[in-house]
C-alpha cells in the first residue's frame, strides 16, 4: 500500500474541519467577470493522489483482470489467482472462492447488491454474504454484462442470458476473444472482441471491422458517454462511433500515450478514462485531457480495467495489483500545511538541514534515513529564503525562528572547517558510518585516467574532515552552486525577516566569505591550499584559462553578485572596488552580457537556476542607473528563454524583481497539479507514442517536446531538468521545499491571496 495514505489521512482529520467552510466559500472565492489576471484567489480544488494495494504475494494474485466496486464501497477483483475483496476501509484482500474452486478469474460485475464472478469454470453470484456457483453457463467465463433486460454471460463456450428464470444459452454467430461487453441502452449488446466490434440484438448482428469503421479490428473496452456515443478503444487508440459510424478517432496525437488501448470506462463525473499498456488518460467534456502513470499513480502502467466508487475514486486493475487515484478537495493554504508537515517529520534533520531522505525500501516513507546531500547547504538556502516569504508574508513568529535555524546551519558550515571564510558542503554527526562519497585514495593510474577525460576534475582524497570539537564531519569541495544558493538565502533573510542585530551578523559572515574570495584571487581555497573543482571566479581562469570557457559567463555573472551583496550588507568600499576592477579591468560584465548565448554544448539547466538565484540581489542592490539598466535588460532577455519551462520560482524571482505580475497562471497550475507524494518515483516519457523525443533545450540531455505538468514528472528539484525524459529514484523523497518556496513568494508579492 502506497504509505502515503496513512499521512495523508492524518492530515486530512486536522483539516477537514475548515475545508467545509472553504468548499462553502468556492464560488464567492472564483475568478469572477473582469477580475485581475495577476492575483490568485485561494480557493478549493481537487487534489489527487494514489493508493496502491498489493494482493498477495504471487504473481497470480496480483494479476488483476477485472475490477468492481459493490454499494457499500467493498472493492471486487478478478485475478489470475481467484476471485478477492477487500472491504471498505481495510486494507486486506480476502479469497472468496472455495480453495478447491480458485483459479483463473476474468470477470466480476456488480448491480450493487449482488455480485457476479466469472471463473475459469463458469459463473458464481455472491449475495446477502453467500457464495453461489450457477448453473448454466459454461466456463470459462470471460465477460459479464448485466443490463435492464437481465443478466448476460459470455465466454469461449458460449453466450447466455438470463432474464431472471435460469439462464439460456444464446445460439448467434460471435467469436471466442470477446473482450468487453456493455450495453447499448435499448434492449442490445456492443461487444468488443480481437475480430472486430459487434453490435447484437435478439433481431440481427451487426459486425464493424473495416478500416473506415474503426482504428483496428482488435477492440479490447468499450464505453457510452453522455451523448451515447460508443468509444471502442484497441490497438491504435480509440473509435469514437456515433449511429454506428465512425466520428473522430483519438490516437497519441490526441493525448494517447500507447496504440495499445486496454480499457474504456466512463466516470460519474462525465470524464472517460481510456487505459493503455502507458498509464491511463482521462478526457474531459471540454476535450482537454490529463495522463497518470508511472508508479506514482498507478501499480502497472498497464491498465487492464476501471471501475468508480461512490466517492467518484478511480480503482484500477493492473498486472501488478490495484490502484486507487482518489482525490480531496483542498487549497494552496491546504496543501501548504501538509508539505510543512512532511518536511518537519522528515526532511529537517540537526542542526536545521533542509534536504531530501533515504528510503531504505524503495517507495516506502515509513522506511525513511537521514542522508547527507552534495547540495544540503543549497537547499537549506532555500528554506532560509521560504522561511523569510513567510515570515515577511504572514508575521509568524514561528517562521522568522526557523529563519534563524537555517541561517544558523550555514553560518555553522563556515564555522566547522576552522578556517577563516572556506565554508563546507554539509555536515553529519560524527558518529555516521554511511556518507555519501567516502574519503579515498587514487593510484597514478586512476588519476592519469580522470585526468584525460577531465582536464579540469580535482582528485579529492580527503573529502570528509572531523571538526575540532568531535561533534561533526564536514565536507569540502564545495562547489559555486552552494555559494549561489546560500548568497540567495542571504539576501532575502537579510532583507526580509532578519531583525537589526541580526542583520549585523549576516553582513558579518558574508564579508567574510568574500574576503576569503579575495584574499585567494577570488577562488574558494579548500583545506588543501587548492581551489575547490567547481568554485573558480579569478579572471587567470575565466578569462585567460580556455578550459574555463565553459564557466566564464556564468561564473562572472555570480563574482560580480557576490561582490555587489557584500557591499550592500557591509558598505565597505573594498567590495565595491573590486567589483568595478572586474568590470572595467576584467570585462566581467562583457562576460555575463553573453549567458544568454550560452554555446548549446555547455548549456545546463542547472545554470539557469544559480542565474534565477542572482537576479534579485542585482537588481535591488544595484545604485548606478546604467548598470542597473544593463541588469533589467539582461532579465528580461534571460525570461523571455525561461517562460516555456512553466517554473514558479523562476516565475516568482522575476516578478520579485521586475516588480510586474506575470506568468501566474502557470505558477498556480504547477502549485496545483504538484503530487503529495514527494517519493522520487521512476518517470519514463521516452515509452509514451504522444510525446517526442528531443534534444532541446539542453543540448546533451534526452528530452520531451512538450513540458509535462508536475503530477507526471520527475519529483521536482529546481536543479534537474524540467523536460527530462526519463530519470528517478525512489529510495529518495524530495524535500517540499521547491514548492514552498515559490508558494510564499506568491504569498508575499500578492498575487496569492
Amino acid at each position: 500500500m502506497n504509505l502515503l495514505n496513512a499521512g495523508f489521512r492524518e492530515f486530512w482529520r486536522r483539516v477537514s474541519g475548515v475545508l467545509f467552510l472553504g468548499c462553502l466559500v468556492v464560488f464567492s472565492c472564483g475568478k469572477k467577470s473582469g477580475s485581475d489576471d495577476s492575483v490568485y484567489q485561494d480557493r478549493p480544488f481537487w487534489q489527487e493522489y494514489h493508493e496502491g494495494y498489493s494482493v498477495g504475494n504471487s504473481p497470480e494474485s496480483n494479476n488483476v483482470r477485472s475490477i468492481a466496486v459493490d454499494g457499500e464501497s467493498n472493492v471486487w477483483i478478478a485475478t489470475a489467482a481467484g476471485v478477492f475483496q477487500k472491504k471498505k476501509d481495510s486494507a486486506t484482500w480476502n479469497s472468496m472462492l472455495p480453495e478447491s474452486e480458485s483459479g483463473p478469474s476474468f470477470a466480476v460485475s456488480t448491480d450493487n447488491k449482488t455480485i457476479w464472478l466469472g471463473t475459469w469454470n463458469g459463473l458464481w453470484c455472491f449475495q446477502n454474504n453467500k457464495l453461489e456457483k450457477i448453473t448454466g453457463p459454461k466456463g470459462p467465463v470471460s465477460v459479464i454484462c448485466k443490463t435492464v433486460d437481465g443478466l448476460y454471460a459470455l465466454g469461449p463456450n458460449g453466450f447466455w442470458f438470463d432474464k431472471g428464470k435460469g439462464f439460456v444459452k444464446i445460439e448467434t454467430i460471435l467469436p471466442k476473444s470477446i473482450r468487453d461487453v456493455i450495453s447499448d441502452k435499448a434492449h442490445g449488446l456492443w461487444i468488443a472482441t480481437d475480430v472486430g466490434l459487434y453490435h447484437w440484438t435478439e433481431k440481427e448482428t451487426q459486425h464493424f471491422y473495416k478500416p473506415k469503421e474503426l482504428l483496428s479490428g482488435y477492440v479490447k473496452g468499450l464505453a457510452l458517454d453522455a451523448n451515447q456515443k460508443l468509444w471502442a478503444g484497441g490497438l491504435g487508440g480509440v473509435t469514437i462511433l456515433n449511429a454506428d459510424e465512425a466520428e473522430r478517432t483519438l490516437q497519441p496525437e490526441n493525448g494517447i500515450p500507447s496504440v495499445y488501448v486496454t480499457s474504456v470506462k466512463y466516470a460519474p463525473d462525465s470524464i472517460m478514462w481510456v487505459g493503455t499498456q502507458t498509464g491511463v488518460v482521462r478526457y474531459q467534456p471540454n476535450g482537454s485531457h490529463s495522463l497518470r502513470f508511472s508508479r506514482r499513480w498507478l501499480m502497472d502502467d498497464q491498465v487492464n480495467d476501471i471501475a468508480f466508487d461512490n466517492d467518484g475514486n478511480a480503482w484500477i486493475a493492473t498486472p501488478k495489483g490495484v490502484s486507487a487515484i482518489k482525490k480531496k478537495k483542498m487549497t494552496l493554504a491546504q496543501k501548504q500545511d501538509f508539505f510543512n508537515d512532511v518536511l518537519m517529520k522528515r526532511h529537517i534533520r540537526t542542526p536545521w538541514i533542509a534536504g531530501q531522505c533515504h528510503l531504505t525500501t524503495p517507495g516506502d516513507t515509513t522506511s525513511w534515513l537521514p542522508e547527507d546531500d552534495d547540495n544540503d547547504g543549497e537547499y537549506t538556502g532555500n528554506n532560509l529564503a521560504m522561511e523569510s516569504f513567510r515570515y515577511a508574508s504572514t508575521k509568524n513568529p514561528e517562521a522568522k525562528e526557523n529563519a534563524k535555524k537555517a541561517f544558523g546551519f550555514l553560518k555553522l558550515l563556515q564555522e566547522v572547517t576552522g578556517t577563516d571564510g572556506f565554508f563546507a558542503r554539509t555536515i553529519v554527526p560524527a558518529d555516521w558510518k554511511n556518507v555519501h562519497d567516502g574519503n579515498r585514495i587514487f593510484t597514478e593510474k586512476e588519476l592519469a585516467d580522470e585526468l584525460v577525460k577531465e582536464p579540469r576534475n580535482k582528485p579529492v582524497e580527503v573529502r570528509w574532515h572531523k571538526s575540532k570539537d568531535g561533534k561533526w564531519l564536514w565536507k569540502g569541495d564545495t562547489s559555486s552552486d552552494e555559494m549561489c544558493g546560500h548568497m540567495f538565502g542571504y539576501y532575502f533573510y537579510y532583507t526580509l525577516a532578519a531583525d537589526e542585530s541580526q542583520k549585523k551578523i549576516i553582513a558579518k559572515h558574508v564579508g567574510r566569505i568574500v574576503d576569503y574570495l579575495m584574499k585567494h584571487n577570488l577562488d574558494l581555497m579548500d583545506v588543501d591550499g587548492k581551489p575547490t573543482r567547481w568554485s573558480v571566479w579569478s579572471p587567470n581562469k575565466l578569462n585567460r584559462d580556455p578550459e574555463w570557457l565553459p564557466d566564464r559567463n556564468q561564473n562572472s555573472m555570480e563574482m560580480l553578485t557576490f561582490l555587489l551583496l557584500a557591499h550592500h550588507m557591509t558598505e565597505d568600499e573594498k567590495y565595491q572596488k573590486e567589483y568595478l576592477r572586474l568590470i572595467e579591468k576584467e570585462n566581467y560584465l562583457k562576460n555575463m552580457s553573453e549567458v544568454t548565448n550560452q554555446n548549446p554544448a555547455w548549456f545546463i539547466y542547472f545554470d539557469v537556476v544559480l542565474q534565477a538565484y542572482l537576479y534579485p540581489i542585482l537588481i535591488h542592490c544595484e545604485k548606478d542607473p546604467e548598470r542597473l539598466a544593463f541588469y533589467k535588460t539582461h532579465l528580461e532577455r534571460w525570461f523571455e528563454k525561461r517562460k516555456g519551462d512553466h517554473n514558479p520560482l523562476i516565475n516568482f524571482i522575476y516578478c520579485y524583481s521586475t516588480n510586474k505580475k506575470t506568468e501566474l497562471k502557470n505558477s498556480v497550475d504547477f502549485l496545483v497539479d504538484t503530487p503529495l507524494d514527494l517519493v522520487d518515483w521512476h518517470i519514463d516519457h521516452s515509452k509514451r507514442e504522444d510525446l517526442k523525443i528531443v534534444r532541446k533545450p539542453v543540448l546533451e540531455d534526452i528530452q520531451v517536446d512538450v513540458i509535462q505538468p508536475a503530477s507526471i514528472r520527475m519529483t521536482v528539484r529546481w536543479d534537474k531538468n524540467p523536460w527530462t525524459a526519463t530519470g528517478g529514484d525512489p529510495s529518495t523523497e524530495r524535500e517540499p521545499v521547491f514548492w514552498q518556496l515559490p508558494y510564499w513568494m506568491g504569498r508575499y508579492l500578492g498575487m496569492i491571496k
